[in-house]
């Protein structure tokens, strides 16, 4: 997943009339977004998980050891650094990138 493509990792003030417009309804864009942004969190977690599953090692140890591994904390950092996934979801849904459909249509 590329996130980084010109999503502000600071926070800007929306106006709601911006939010609404794609759907006529605040309450049903919030709740689109909502949705998006849980997507790209678990998208997220599944991809950060995979990397550190690299470093796991089985032990059959009652008492785990904490090993430090540079590479493992600079994965963690960058993860750290990325927007999160709200301002992500809200980019993607006001550039019209996040595909929604009615349920009762």
């Amino acid at each position: 997943m590329d996130i980084n493509k010109t999503v502000p990792t600071n926070t800007i003030t929306r106006k709601l009339v911006d939010l609404d417009a794609p759907t006529g309804n605040i309450y049903e864009s919030i709740n689109i977004i909502a949705r998006r942004a849980n997507q790209v969190a678990a998208e997220l977690k599944a991809e950060l998980t995979r990397k550190l599953a690299d470093f796991s090692t089985p032990s059959d140890n009652s008492v785990e050891e904490t090993f430090e591994n540079r590479e493992q904390i600079e994965i963690s950092r960058h993860y750290e650094r990325l927007p999160k996934p709200a301002i992500v979801a809200t980019e993607e849904f006001l550039r019209g990138e996040v595909y929604y459909r009615h349920g009762d249509k």
